[in-house]
């Protein structure tokens, strides 16, 4: 990576997501020109694209681009307090947790609509993070990043099998389930964004001030202390705010699979300057990526349309065996 490399990387992240945001409102079904599509934007208007822009799109483009930027921004924050290159949102337990919640909002009739499973899937993912916290911070060592890993993967298990058996015993809440595991941005309004946006942007500050934190980390933990960071309250704080970002995304977006993965590789690939650069550059990354996989699926199979998680899916896969293959990740 050369300097004018690094120097590129943020106009074009930035340009990356203006493009991905400008197809998401003209691209679909309805085909609509960039030139209508700002019109409806500056100007408002009662024509039948500006109406599809304004209602359908525009709250779609904006749930995909906070959650991809949520999803980018823990990826790459998760790695860091792991120190594990393949870890992603999901290592914690967070999917698994959220999916719970959803299921336990929907078999208690709770909730109905992905409106209102924000707030069950983020309470499930939130559950899931301090146990799995709480299990690793026992014994010696406290949470260690392999035992993060190791109690985020048994809890993600057990999770699973509990969540399999209530929705094989009740095929409704399998109909209603079924639509949000995928993960998809379609169906979501604007309500969405405004109950994510709180979680969000709590979330990043917490990730954000321990940016140096997580520098100090990479060196491993006795180095970080000698560095004057107390280790514990660096790796407490970073995952809580993962957690934040991670469980707002799932729970508005369903679980959304690789861009956690994938997008911190690239962004430290492009740029120097530790997770201060990273963590930023991930987060428009992310965007970029999921707002993109959406477009890419309504045009794949059109007039039908592929859900955003199976086309991250797809992408992210080719991606984990090139970072398992060229960098011995799991070593």
């Amino acid at each position: 990576m050369t300097t004018r490399t690094a120097r590129l990387a943020w106009p074009a992240a930035v340009l990356a997501v203006a493009v991905a945001a400008l197809l998401s409102l003209a691209v679909g079904t309805r085909a609509i020109p960039p030139s209508a599509v700002l019109d409806a934007l500056l100007h408002g208007g009662g024509s039948p694209d500006a109406l599809v822009v304004r209602s359908l799109r525009l709250p779609r483009t904006e749930v995909g681009l906070t959650a991809g930027a949520a999803l980018g921004l823990a990826g790459a924050t998760l790695q860091g307090v792991t120190r594990n290159p393949l870890a992603d949102p999901g290592i914690l337990g967070l999917s698994q947790g959220a999916a719970a919640g959803v299921v336990l909002a929907i078999t208690l009739g709770l909730a109905n609509g992905f409106s209102g499973y924000v707030p069950y899937a983020f309470a499930g993912a939130v559950a899931a993070a301090c146990l799995v916290y709480a299990i690793a911070a026992r014994g010696r060592g406290g949470a260690s990043p392999v035992k993060l890993a190791l109690a985020g993967t048994a809890f993600s298990a057990m999770t699973a099998g509990g969540t399999t058996v209530a929705l094989t015993s009740s095929s409704a809440t399998l109909d209603q389930f079924r639509f949000w595991q995928v993960g998809a941005l379609s169906g979501r309004d604007a309500d969405t964004v405004v109950r994510m946006l709180p979680f969000l942007c709590a979330g990043a500050v917490l990730v954000l001030v321990c940016a140096r934190g997580l520098d100090a980390l990479a060196l491993g933990d006795e180095t970080a202390r000698a560095l004057g960071h107390r280790v514990h309250l660096v790796r407490g704080s970073a995952a809580l705010g993962a957690t934040l970002l991670t469980a707002a995304a799932v729970a508005a977006a369903g679980p959304i699979a690789f861009v956690g993965l994938a997008v911190p590789h690239l962004a430290r690939r492009l740029v120097r300057g530790g997770h201060r650069a990273v963590l930023p550059l991930s987060a428009l990354l992310g965007a970029a990526l999921l707002v993109a996989a959406d477009v890419a699926g309504r045009v794949v199979r059109a007039p039908a349309e592929v859900p955003a998680g199976v086309m991250t899916a797809l992408v992210g896969v080719p991606v984990l065996v090139v970072l398992v293959r060229r960098r011995g990740a799991v070593s």
